[in-house]
C-alpha cells in the first residue's frame, strides 16, 4: 500500500477520508502540528514521505472568515505554502490534491447555471478569497515542480454524519430532535431558507477525492457536486418528516449571511468524464443519517 498524508484528518471530512482509505492506503498517523509552524510540519514528515496528499485542513466557516479575515488568509494560504515547502524539503514527488471550495465562484447569474469549471471565480467572502488564492498557489507549484501531480477539487455543499452543528443540516437535525424530546418549542430558528444549494453526501465527496488521486489529470480543477438544486426549506421539512415532528420555521436575523447566493447548482461532468465517478447516496439517506448521528450524540 502507498502512504497517504491527510491534513485535517480529525475533522468532519477527514474522518471519512481516513475511513475510506483503510485497506487501500496506509494513512500516515496524525501528529501534533500547526500549518503556520513549518517546524511542526517537518517533524510530522520526518519518518515518512507520502506518495499522495489530500490537503483538507483549514479555516472553513464563512462567518468566522468575516470575523477574522486575516487569520483565515494565514491558515488557508500561508498554511498551504508551508505544507508545500515542507513536502519539498522531504523530497515529495507524488500526487497533491488541494481541496478548495465551490464557494470561490461567488455570485453566479441564474442563466449561467449549472456552474462549470470554466465559470470565472468571483469570491464574495474572505473564506472564498483564501481558497482561490491557495488554488493559484498550488497551480503555480504544478508548473515549478513538474515531478508533482497537483490537482484542485472544488466541492460544493456537503453533509453527513459527524458534521458540526454550525452548518445548516446538522443544526436543523439538532433542533428537530430537541423538539421531539420536548426540550424546545416546535419553532425552528433558521436563516434564509428560500435559497437553493447543491448538496452532496460526504461519502460521495471523499470517493471523488480518491478517484481524483487515481485518475485525475495534473494541473486540472474539478467540481465535486451532485448537479441537483435543493431548496433549503424543502430539506428542513423532509428532515422534520423523517424525525416525525410538526414544526414551523422562524427566521433569525443573526443567522443571515452576507453576500448570499440565491441559487446554486454545479456541474461535475468533467470529474465524471475523467474518473468515472458518480454520486450514489440519495439526499434522503443523507438527511436520515444526519438525524441518526445527532440521536447518538444525545
Amino acid at each position: 500500500m502507498r502512504d497517504l498524508l491527510i491534513t485535517g484528518q480529525n475533522g468532519f471530512v477527514g474522518r471519512h477520508v481516513t475511513a475510506l482509505a483503510a485497506g487501500r492506503w496506509r494513512v500516515i498517523p496524525h501528529a501534533p502540528h500547526d500549518l503556520l509552524n513549518p517546524v511542526s510540519l517537518d517533524d510530522w514528515l520526518a519518518h515518512c514521505c507520502p506518495a499522495a496528499v489530500i490537503h483538507l485542513a483549514g479555516q472553513t466557516f464563512v462567518p468566522q472568515a468575516f470575523r477574522d479575515p486575516a487569520q483565515t488568509l494565514q491558515i488557508n494560504l500561508l498554511g498551504t505554502l508551508n505544507l508545500l515547502q515542507a513536502l519539498k524539503r522531504r523530497g515529495f514527488r507524488g500526487t497533491f490534491l488541494y481541496v478548495s471550495s465551490g464557494d470561490v465562484y461567488g455570485q453566479v447569474a441564474i442563466e449561467q447555471l449549472p456552474i462549470t469549471e470554466s465559470c470565472p471565480p468571483q469570491p464574495r467572502n474572505p473564506y472564498a478569497v483564501s481558497k482561490l488564492a491557495a488554488e493559484h498557489l498550488c497551480l503555480q507549484w504544478s508548473f515549478s515542480e513538474p515531478d508533482w501531480r497537483i490537482l484542485i477539487a472544488r466541492p460544493f455543499n456537503h453533509a453527513g454524519p459527524g458534521q458540526a452543528d454550525h452548518f445548516v443540516l446538522p443544526d436543523m437535525a439538532r433542533q428537530l430532535l430537541r423538539v421531539r424530546q420536548g426540550l424546545q418549542s416546535p419553532q425552528i430558528s433558521v436563516g434564509d431558507v428560500d435559497v437553493t444549494r447543491d448538496f452532496l453526501d460526504v461519502r460521495d465527496v471523499v470517493q471523488a477525492y480518491f478517484d481524483l488521486l487515481d485518475k485525475g489529470q495534473p494541473g486540472e480543477i474539478y467540481n465535486v457536486c451532485s448537479g441537483q438544486e435543493q431548496l433549503i426549506r424543502d430539506l428542513i421539512m423532509q428532515m422534520a418528516e423523517l424525525a416525525d415532528v410538526q414544526i414551523t420555521l422562524q427566521q433569525d436575523s443573526t443567522r443571515l449571511r452576507k453576500a448570499e447566493q440565491r441559487r446554486t447548482r454545479g456541474c461535475s461532468n468533467k470529474l465524471q468524464r475523467h474518473t468515472g465517478w458518480q454520486p450514489r447516496v440519495p439526499i434522503t439517506t443523507t438527511l436520515r443519517d444526519v438525524l441518526t448521528d445527532w440521536e447518538k450524540r444525545d
